[in-house]
């Protein structure tokens, strides 16, 4: 099997808070391939973005406190100095930023952006093919009339057109790995549709891989390859997106599914929420943190946090109902379920 591109380790974060410590992101690990779109999905404040930033260091230094590994070509980012970490950002790992129009520069105009970042990480490289190559990601990233466009302001173009922009920003060092923040989030549904499948061909024409963060399990079904489910700081699930949707084994997962639409739904079905909030992440948490809104509750969900179990090969989860301490399943039940959840 090939290595992985990108292998995280226990991460953890946490930021001061006076005199308190918030626990945003509690010993997560993963790893994504090249060739791949790994989605990681989960409400507002679980800790999804601040494990992205996290892993090239673009939080705060002063309140951040990170430990863990984050192997990249073997080397663990998180021991490497910011001049150390300048040459990865944007040659090695990009990243796309939740709003456009506060993560481009208002003085400069989209293609001097552009060249900026292909110059600063080809050392030696000519203008003019700076130059050409901005027109090309322009092109690339479906943007009209990208010889006239790419003079034009950030201010003067639309939501979607911003966007596209930071892709072929992002793109401008040819990285291996882009970072994908809600992408979406401020675009109507067709913009969101066609950034979207822009992500999905380029990852085919370049070989570029993507974390795709989102709280929009649709957008998971359509473009992700694996994903990450993060509840409360922690991995609660991971597996195939065609497992995810076939075969959900988290509570919280089986929730998040229930409380969208989906085609296959009886035409009277009702959407059917997650009752309850998440809990303060200030709190010491003993036991599951989705232990108060969970309708499977035993009583040691109240005592001890669950630990990621195989639910079938490729297939994990945090659950005291599913772990096989609890249940004292067998192999065999475990083969029958992985036979249940396989999809032709």
């Amino acid at each position: 099997m090939m290595e992985p591109l990108l292998e995280v380790k226990d991460l953890h974060v946490s930021f001061k808070m006076q005199q308190e410590l918030l626990k945003a992101v509690q010993g997560i690990s993963f790893s994504i391939h090249s060739h791949e779109i790994l989605g990681i999905v989960g409400e507002s404040g679980c800790g999804k973005s601040a494990a992205a930033k996290a892993l090239i260091q673009l939080l705060p230094t002063h309140s951040a406190v990170i430990s863990g590994e984050v192997l990249f070509q073997n080397s663990n980012l998180l021991e490497y100095s910011e001049s150390q970490m300048q040459k990865i950002r944007g040659k090695e790992i990009g990243m796309i930023f939740q709003d456009p129009i506060t993560s481009l520069n208002p003085t400069m105009k989209i293609g001097q952006q552009i060249v900026e970042g292909y110059l600063l990480h080809h050392k030696g490289a000519r203008f003019s093919e700076a130059k050409d190559y901005a027109l090309h990601l322009l092109d690339l990233v479906g943007i009209p009339h990208a010889i006239s466009r790419i003079s034009e302001y950030p201010h003067t173009l639309s939501g979607g057109m911003r966007q596209r922009v930071m892709i072929a920003l992002a793109l401008a060092a040819k990285p291996k790995l882009i970072i994908a923040d809600e992408p979406t989030t401020a675009l109507d549904v067709t913009i969101q549709a066609q950034i979207l499948d822009l992500m999905r061909d380029i990852k085919e024409k370049t070989g570029t891989s993507f974390i795709l963060i989102t709280h929009d399990m649709s957008v998971v079904a359509g473009y992700c390859d694996r994903v990450l489910v993060m509840y409360s700081g922690k991995m609660v699930e991971k597996a195939s997106v065609n497992d995810i949707f076939a075969c959900p084994g988290h509570p919280y997962t089986q929730g998040l599914l229930q409380s969208i639409p989906r085609l296959d739904m009886e035409k009277d079905a009702p959407l059917v929420p997650i009752e309850g909030s998440p809990p303060n992440l200030m709190e010491n948490i003993s036991g599951c943190a989705f232990c108060p809104r969970c309708k499977y509750a035993l009583p040691i969900c109240k005592e001890k946090s669950p630990q990621l179990n195989a639910l079938k090969k490729g297939h994990e989860i945090a659950c005291w109902k599913e772990s096989p301490d609890q249940t004292q399943e067998s192999e065999e039940i475990l083969l029958e379920r992985e036979e249940d959840c396989s999809i032709d």
